[in-house]
């Protein structure tokens, strides 16, 4: 994320959009301690246009890192906290190979993506927080940290942590350039006011001052639409490094050899207020230590996985007639079959429940780990999904997606709510209806939506679930209590109008993760007097109506998509989702999104909405399969002699 002058956000209750603080006496009482996981957005991209847009700086500038590490071109580089990528796709026009960026930015990082699929670039992104990079250890020969990127956090501390991540994914006598603004230069000469126009339409103001203890310099920007009128008031602050300052933190995370072969000064065509990076130095260092112990595999070996599903020969009451039926052989048939096309793999399929356990334990010490697609849980039980992983956990086999205790908590889907509602995360009005419950008064106005509170697969939610009186809402308590007993709790929702939402992650968030192109339900098709709800009539019964649903790039703000994906991101984290998520979600009447449901281990069918999420953003079926794999092996751990090629996470392409 680079860092000249950009928008951050205030403390809670501060305004925004369209609102101001008016005067405010000190700056540094108003800026979040994590102002940068949600700034980097459209309003970034313009106040910092004169730089971060401008191709004649980033040449030059490109070609002076590249001067100063002298790499060859198949080098291995990591471009950390890339922004929108200008270095990294830059380093890939200028022929190297292997060049990786990696931002916190999920806004970013898509425009970053967008722009290497245009041009025919090869150059990688992905998501996550430098503090915990999601790279093996002795990975890269160079990282660089540019655009005035390095000292955001609030603490010393964690500005460390980030230098001794980039010594363990650099191998020995890797190197390591940071491109940061001149601390001592700073402190005397940055502007206390200034605006300037940033286009046609919009100007900023600003405002600066030291922190309390000299050791940031504190911004504030106001953003003005000459129509709209306000439409941020921002505040950030960045701490202030001189050379013995980065020197000294460089040595305390084990670099060597620090040197300081430059100076730049930005020219901006704008000229007018430059902030942070009106004047910076260069910093370089190099790893000396020894490789890591590494498990050696011979040449050409492959990973042996065990795939667990669910059994064909028991009952599955999720099912129409509760039997698997010529759709569930062939989706298994298409997972098999993409699996096959995966190189440097060796798969083995687990789906006798009778013999289950008794089948991990021949091959304890003989797989690498479990992929674990037994979504459908042990025996065909739902509410035994978690026994499979908890069996795995007992025979210390390691596997793909949530643990028993995340599985566990995502089936309660009150408890989710309550789990978002403390995080400040935004959830549907709702109450919860105890088994001894037989009165129901609606804290909001009809419709209203029932579901068990317990479940999956869309089960118990149908067209009757949608209600608009009490009446119907007492008919349709009823009906769920017939079905699914008396003894099951149920959850009644406000039924929100707007877009019906799904959010797809892949990783281990909130610190490493990559999320999908968002999607919507498109109900165009569906009659008017049918609820516009994807239930189980459009996951189960071929010949409704609801069938003919289909999902498509949802039309969202950006401000609203990116607060989306940091929300999923951090709610994921929390409830420990692993390696594939997928979270539901829905607009309101006033556009505002409300968390329906958390799905750890989300349905991995050829046509779910994971797949289909994946698609949109050029990633087919088996990369798809291949980036759950990736993700599994980084987050455990485990190390390959050479990249795979299917690293879906990279841009590969239907």
């Amino acid at each position: 994320m680079e860092k000249k002058k950009q928008p951050a956000r205030a403390r809670a209750g501060s305004p925004a959009g369209g609102r101001t603080l008016g005067p405010v006496p000190d700056l540094e009482a108003h800026v979040h301690s994590d102002w940068w996981r949600r700034i980097f957005n459209p309003l970034y991209l313009k106040t910092d246009a004169d730089v971060v847009d401008d191709s004649r700086i980033t040449q030059a500038e490109t070609a002076l890192f590249a001067k100063l590490l002298d790499l060859p071109a198949d080098a291995r580089v990591l471009d950390l906290c890339c922004g929108q990528g200008r270095h990294t796709l830059e380093m890939a026009r200028r022929g190297f190979k292997n060049v990786e960026g990696f931002d916190r930015s999920g806004y970013l990082v898509q425009k970053a993506r967008a722009r290497a699929r245009k041009e025919g670039l090869s150059a990688r992104f992905r998501e996550g927080d430098a503090r915990n990079l999601p790279y093996r250890t002795d990975n890269f020969d160079a990282v660089l940290i540019l655009g005035n990127s390095f000292g955001y956090f609030e603490t010393v501390q964690d500005d460390l942590q980030v230098l001794r991540e980039v010594r363990r994914v650099l191998k020995p006598w890797g190197k390591l350039l940071i491109d940061i603004a001149d601390g001592d230069w700073l402190r005397t000469h940055f502007d206390a006011r200034s605006w300037e126009w940033i286009d046609n339409r919009m100007f900023v103001c600003r405002e600066r001052s030291l922190a309390a203890d000299g050791e940031r310099l504190v911004s504030r920007e106001v953003i003005t639409d000459v129509e709209k009128g306000v439409v941020a008031d921002q505040f950030y602050a960045e701490r202030l490094y001189n050379h013995e300052g980065i020197e000294r933190l460089m040595a305390k995370a084990g670099f060597s050899d620090v040197a300081f072969p430059e100076a730049l000064a930005t020219d901006s065509a704008r000229a007018q207020d430059l902030g942070m990076m009106a004047r910076r130095n260069i910093a370089t260092a190099q790893v000396r230590k020894e490789w890591a112990p590494r498990r050696a595999r011979p040449q050409g070996q492959t990973r042996h996985v065990a795939v667990v599903m669910g059994d064909p020969t028991r009952p599955d009451l999720l099912k129409p007639d509760t039997v698997f039926d010529n759709d569930d052989f062939f989706t298994i048939d298409r997972l098999k079959g993409a699996l096959a096309e995966l190189p440097g793999y060796r798969f083995t399929y687990l789906n006798d429940h009778a013999t289950l356990p008794q089948d991990l334990m021949r091959l304890k010490g003989k797989i690498d780990y479990v992929f674990n697609l037994c979504d459908e849980g042990f025996d065909n039980d739902p509410r035994k999904e978690l026994h499979v992983p908890a069996l795995l956990e007992m025979l210390g086999i390691p596997y793909t997606g949530g643990n028993p205790q995340c599985l566990a908590y995502c089936y309660d889907k009150s408890l989710v709510r309550g789990v978002a509602k403390e995080m400040g995360i935004p959830v549907a009005d709702a109450i919860f209806i105890g088994p001894e419950s037989h009165t129901f008064d609606l804290p909001f106005d009809f419709p209203a939506l029932l579901k068990p509170n317990a479940g999956d697969s869309s089960f118990g939610i149908t067209q009757r679930s949608v209600v608009n009186s009490a009446h119907e809402l007492i008919d349709a308590v009823q009906e769920i209590r017939t079905n699914f007993g008396y003894d099951k709790p149920i959850l009644v929702e406000q039924f929100l109008t707007g877009a019906d939402l799904t959010v797809g992650l892949v990783g281990t968030p909130p610190s490493s993760y990559t999320a999908f192109p968002v999607i919507e339900e498109d109900y165009s098709d569906l009659p008017d007097d049918l609820p516009k709800i994807c239930g189980y009539e459009a996951k189960w019964v071929p010949d409704s109506p609801y069938s003919r649903l289909r999902s498509i790039p949802a039309s969202l703000p950006a401000e609203t998509e990116q607060a989306l994906i940091q929300w999923c991101a951090a709610l994921a984290g929390r409830l420990g989702c692993r390696d594939y998520m997928r979270l539901d979600w829905r607009l309101d009447g006033q556009g505002v999104p409300k968390l329906l449901e958390v799905n750890p281990n989300p349905g991995w069918c050829w046509d779910g909405h994971l797949a289909k999420m994946a698609g949109i953003s050029g990633v087919n079926y088996p990369s798809l399969l291949a980036a759950i794999l990736r993700a599994t092996e980084e987050r455990l751990g485990l190390e390959t002699d050479e990249r795979r090629h299917l690293d879906a996470l990279a841009g590969a392409t239907t």
